[in-house]
């Protein structure tokens, strides 16, 4: 926060820093290394904590209605009923606020007071870190945390190499590699010399990108490029190096970690903003019921409140007036009825609300069925505000890399010459299937082959040691291009940190074949081919990132210099010669093989020395490019794109990643939940199908996937449309067979598992869409069509697809369908993604934590997902809902009885209740059976909420808690303070007692009511109680006997309060035992009966599945009865596009002769609605059957569901 008499910096363009020139630096007022992520001191703690928590409307509401009540004109109600409440929820929420400042308070203590090795005068000196600047020379140590972003200078490892780990920074705990410029390397650790270094470097401004750095450094005459591999940012840490020097070049908040501290984008749930909508409705009633009030107390003021003065007296300011005295009255009234009715909307609503979802995402963090303990990482809500949001998810937004797959990749096969290896052959060359027995290559004789690595074709290998060119080309080529820096553990065995599984999985498997990686210096390559050492002079690396989507080497050997490139399948084909026409046309066939079962692949080529014979002028302008400040990638990649042209193919690598475990059943059954899935993958097409199929997103019940890969905005218009047409039309055409079936709307029921597939999606279609045609499809002008055919289908793919893509598909779907939307992934490409969602989770995997640190709720495995909606989402919206229908329920029962009184006390304003009551009411007589019931509350438990997923639907349709459900809620409310008010109200008002003496007066009628109310509501809550705990008996029943004990101890003589021996009095007359009885009675029975209509003659599924619970528990008790389920959804087994008969299981030979299901029934019965069944057919062990004959009895059970 910004204070009004600092100086504000004006915007850096760039950065120019001198070093070891503390004078010159410190004129452009650069950031000084302090840091202070705290909101918060002693000082500012009490007015600024209560300046943000008043700006909350609710807040804010509270404490006009609190300044109100300090008028004794305006107000008939003591000020504690507003004051005791309203300083609970700030004195709460400030202690909440002041922990977690001193977090951040100690955490800014420790970080700014660590120690550091600063090169001041020529000496190195221990300086703590908060005194470091921007120019400073610092001496890092392994293991030290990097104190600020630097350029790093010189180190202890050969080649000025450093390791260092980020995962303070971005969650990523493989090592990465950066290195000095060789200028720089050679002052190595020679302080004198350092204290000389008198470079300039210019530098962009400090931003949030992580991955690039654009700058220059000058010395001694010349100018040297500088990128994101020579600087070292604050937050990682120094590993396996001895020693490193680096520049300061950002300090504190400059740093680019500090940078990327910003504050996380603030997401609402649903119910929130429908809350919002309610409220101010809520507040519109509250004003008219205060206005209808005004008028009748300035009727009743003007009729006889004005002739009886002498026993109610007019206030001394009031107009004597009849006209003006009652207009003036009316008016103080509104706001006094203001005060007395505003509990309609209570301020411990929306800490009660706080609690529920504090503790329901507890209860995810503590699932221990979400824990994976390979990784020893749980699930983890990382915000509590969303939970009954994930009992909304209509559609999903996936990753297919690392969140359905495993992302651990493992070379399967290869394309090298026109010929296709990794598949076993027989004797006759024919291609086998893998099996546990078959066999695999025998790597001993390499003494760096890996034991884990498995290949089963035996070619490749003879071929590699027979001098077959083009496949030492191709492992070459493996070896040589890539950007992973190979590590050498004690024990002597070599280790590779790779950037990406990918190229990891590729540099492995040529080591695996006898072309080992061993070392890297900024100049050259070292491998060893079949024992024998090849050095390499590396003359430009031309690296790889999501545009080029390709990355070349260019290296030089015996005076032959040669360029090695890999990349994707689109981008290769078109760069290649015309020479490879012929071997394209092949190894194109080969990559479809490929990617039919799955596999991920990557083209090989090479360009000569003939075609490189310019190389000298293109590096004088590739270092023209790299030193410029100004739009410096895309100078860099049209140089690159002047040189990688008329490549010469050498073949195609293809690697698999494993689908995670669950990953199938998982998608299968939030699909029958009526979640649409949409994969976003950066696949090709036919990967991405092929993956879809083998996850059961795509099944071969679903029309053949309307393809979308036009490469003009014309064409990919026209295939918007003809597939919306053709969805029309198989939707139209299809015919009706005049069966109504057992839910009357037009559902289908799955007798397997119970669940109902609505109408609209009978179709059950699909759509794949490239990346190039959805950058046509994102338009503004295409985008509703593109909607419009992702609405019509059950699940789409999006392949080829960029991370900006993928959050603008994301916030299409929210941008035009009132869905909740659900983003999931797990590397830094699906951040964006994640954020634009509803609800971000991200899945800790092999691509760093990128994904996790943006998420609101993270977890280690895609199949968690199916628990987390279906279990933990559905329970909280469940538990949400009910809360906020009881809620407003008991509060309007509460409120309303003031409105009638206000009938019998001349709309004065007088309160029914004891002010203490009024006080109380909602923090300890009915707050706490509410909160355990959205705590603990679960109408089915967890294995029947995944067992019959349909279950689901409610929270799709927003059915349990929106407008219409409101009002319902709010009219049982009026009903019941009518109910509350008026029965009381006639059993006391002509009772006399024992002694001649009416037994009724204000503050006994006050009692009575109050606590009629309060064991009626309490009694309310244990009817809306579906699973009965320890706590529910304890906290509904505890309520009202606190109740009655509180407010007959408080009404004693020793407190000596002003209602002294009311309560005594009241409970001693059998006038409150029949009122309290006839009330409870007239208010219980009617909502009783009304839900045992409801759930014997129209029940929900919910009902149907809670009914079968108790059954099952109440079968399992018996030792005689054995019940047994057998499923009959049928599983899929396809592995590709397998033939029709061969992807079904047994079919429905037994029904079918059984006659149960045959048209000619229905047609005798006139077309009466068929109530469809679930049959479960039972084997006898193929014993003998009752008939004697030695054949078994097939028995089919028949239920009604």
């Amino acid at each position: 926060m910004n204070l009004c008499w600092k100086k504000e910096r004006p915007p850096e363009i760039e950065r120019s820093i001198k070093a070891n020139d503390t004078e010159f630096n410190a004129q452009f007022e650069y950031a000084n290394n302090y840091i202070s992520t705290s909101k918060y001191n002693v000082l500012t703690f009490l007015p600024k904590n209560l300046f943000e928590q008043f700006q909350r409307l609710a807040n804010a509401y509270f404490l006009g209605l609190l300044i109100m009540q300090v008028m004794p004109v305006v107000s008939s109600l003591t000020p504690l009923t507003t004051v005791i409440p309203l300083v609970v929820v700030l004195i709460v929420t400030a202690i909440k606020d002041a922990v977690d400042d001193f977090k951040r308070h100690r955490s800014d203590a420790q970080v700014n007071n660590r120690k550091s090795d600063v090169l001041r005068d020529g000496t190195i000196v221990s300086a703590r870190w908060h005194t470091v600047v921007v120019g400073d020379i610092i001496r890092l140590k392994n293991n030290d945390f990097v104190a600020a972003d630097l350029l790093l200078l010189s180190s202890s490892e050969p080649n000025s190499l450093c390791y260092i780990e980020t995962a303070e920074l971005d969650g990523e705990t493989n090592l990465k590699v950066k290195q000095a410029l060789p200028e720089t390397a050679v002052i190595g650790d020679d302080h004198a010399k350092m204290a000389e270094f008198n470079a300039d470097i210019i530098s962009e401004a400090p931003n949030i990108r992580l991955s690039k750095f654009e700058g220059k450094l000058t010395w001694k005459g010349e100018s040297y490029s500088l990128d994101n591999d020579k600087v070292v940012l604050r937050g990682c840490v120094l590993r396996n190096t001895q020693w490193c020097y680096g520049l300061v070049i950002f300090a504190g908040h400059d740093s680019k970690l500090m940078m990327n501290s910003g504050k996380t984008v603030f997401k609402r749930t649903h119910i929130d903003r429908l809350m919002n909508i309610l409220i101010v409705g809520i507040f519109l009633f509250l004003l008219t019921m205060c206005l209808v009030t005004t008028v009748a107390c300035g009727v009743w003021e003007s009729v006889v409140g004005f002739d009886f003065q002498f026993y109610l007296p007019w206030e001394s300011f009031v107009n004597t007036s009849k006209e003006r005295g009652s207009a003036t009255i009316a008016v103080l009234v509104f706001l006094s009825y203001l005060i007395i009715l505003n509990t309609v909307v209570p301020i411990s609503l929306y800490v009660s609300v706080e609690i529920i979802r504090l503790v329901n995402s507890l209860w995810i963090n503590w699932d221990v069925k979400m824990y994976f303990d390979k990784k020893d990482t749980p699930a983890k809500a990382r915000t509590t505000t969303l939970n009954e949001e994930l009992g909304q998810i209509e559609y999903i937004f996936s990753d297919k890399t690392g969140t359905l797959t495993q992302n651990i990749m493992t070379f399967n096969k290869a394309s090298i010459g026109a010929k296709s290896y990794g598949d076993p052959l027989d004797d006759e060359g024919n291609p086998q299937d893998i099996t546990e027995r078959t066999p695999k290559v025998d790597f001993s004789e390499n003494e760096y082959a890996e034991k884990s690595f498995e290949f089963y074709d035996q070619r490749l290998l003879e071929h590699t040691k027979g001098g077959n060119h083009q496949v030492e080309e191709f492992f070459r080529l493996l070896s040589l291009c890539h950007t992973v820096m190979p590590e050498t553990k004690e024990n002597g065995n070599l280790e590779y940190q790779a950037q990406s599984p990918d190229e990891g999985a590729l540099v492995s498997a040529a080591r695996n074949f006898g072309y080992v990686f061993k070392s890297r210096t900024p100049n050259t390559i070292t491998i060893e081919v079949q024992g024998k050492q090849e050095v390499y002079d590396l003359l430009c690396i031309l690296d790889f990132n999501n545009v080029r989507k390709r990355m070349s080497v260019i290296v030089k050997k015996d005076g032959v210099i040669t360029l090695y490139c890999k990349g994707a399948d689109s981008v290769i084909f078109e760069r290649l010669d015309r020479s490879c026409a012929e071997l394209k046309e092949i190894t194109s066939h080969h990559l479809n093989e490929f990617a039919q079962i799955g596999l991920r692949s990557l083209l090989k080529t090479v360009i000569d020395e003939n075609s490189l014979c310019l190389h000298v002028e293109w590096r004088k302008r590739y270092h023209e490019a790299s030193t410029t400040l100004e739009n410096r990638d895309d100078k860099m990649d049209a140089v690159f794109e002047e040189i990688e042209q008329n490549l010469i193919l050498i073949g195609a690598s293809a690697i698999e990643d494993k689908l995670q475990d669950g990953v199938p059943e998982t998608i299968a059954n939030l699909a029958l939940a009526g979640i649409k899935i949409w994969v976003l993958t950066g696949d090709k097409q036919e990967t991405a199908i092929n993956i879809g199929y083998s996850c059961r997103l795509l099944t071969e019940e679903m029309e053949e996937p309307f393809i979308i890969d036009a490469d003009s905005y014309e064409e990919v218009e026209a295939q918007l449309r003809k597939a919306l047409e053709d969805i029309d039309k198989m939707k139209s055409g299809k015919p009706h067979d005049g069966v109504i079936f057992a839910n009357g709307q037009g559902a289908v029921y799955n007798g397997a598992n119970g669940n109902v597939a609505i109408s609209d999606e009978y179709g059950e279609f699909a759509v794949v869409i490239n990346g190039h045609s959805l950058a046509y499809a994102l338009k503004p002008e295409l985008e509703r069509l593109l909607l419009d055919l992702g609405s019509s289908c059950k699940a789409v793919i999006c392949c080829r697809v960029t991370p900006l893509q993928k959050a603008l598909v994301v916030d299409l779907v929210k941008k035009h369908k009132k869905s909740v939307t659900l983003a999931i992934g797990d590397g830094a490409n699906d951040v964006s993604m994640i954020k634009m969602a509803h609800i971000g989770v991200g899945i800790s995997g092999q691509e760093g934590m990128q994904a996790v640190l943006a998420s609101d709720f993270s977890m280690a495995q895609f199949r968690y997902l199916e628990r987390l909606l279906l279990v933990h989402g559905r329970w909280s919206y469940l538990r949400m809902c009910k809360f906020l229908r009881y809620f407003f329920y008991k509060n309007f029962a509460f409120t309303l009885c003031h409105f009638w009184y206000a009938f019998f006390c001349g709309f004065s304003a007088q309160t029914l209740y004891d002010p203490y009551f009024i006080s109380l009411y909602n923090l300890f007589y009915t707050s706490l059976p509410i909160l355990v019931l959205g705590i603990f509350d679960q109408d089915v438990n967890e294995d029947y909420s995944i067992r019959y997923p349909k279950l689901y639907a409610p929270g799709l349709k927003d059915a349990l808690f929106n407008k219409k459900t409101f009002m319902y809620s709010t009219l049982e409310g009026i009903i019941t303070s009518l109910v509350l008010f008026f029965i009381p109200y006639g059993a006391f008002n002509f009772a006399i007692g024992p002694d001649g003496k009416t037994e009724v007066d204000q503050q006994s009628f006050g009692c009575v009511v109050s606590s009629i109310l309060v064991v009626a509501v309490n009694v309310r809550c244990a009817l809306d109680t579906s699973y009965w705990t320890g706590f529910n008996h304890f906290v509904v029943w505890g309520s009202i006997i606190y109740y009655f004990c509180f407010i007959l101890a408080f009404y004693s003589e020793g407190i000596n309060y002003l209602y002294v021996g009311v309560a005594f009095e009241v409970f001693s007359s059998a006038q409150f035992w029949f009122s309290l009885l006839l009330t409870c009675t007239v208010l219980i029975v009617p909502v009783v009966a009304y839900r045992f209509y409801q759930t014997n003659i129209t029940p929900s599924l919910a009902d149907k599945v809670r009914l079968r619970q108790r059954m099952k528990k109440v079968k399992s008790r018996s030792r005689d009865l054995h019940v047994r389920r057998q499923s009959t959804m049928r599983r899929s087994t396809r592995s590709l596009r397998s033939g029709y008969a061969f992807a079904h299981q047994e079919g429905f030979g037994n029904l079918i002769t059984s006659g149960i299901n045959m048209r000619d029934r229905a047609v005798e019965r006139k077309k009466e609605p068929v109530t469809l069944t679930k049959i479960t057919r039972h084997d006898s062990h193929k014993a003998v059957g009752a008939s004697g004959n030695g054949v078994s009895d097939n028995i089919i059970y028949v239920e009604r569901l």
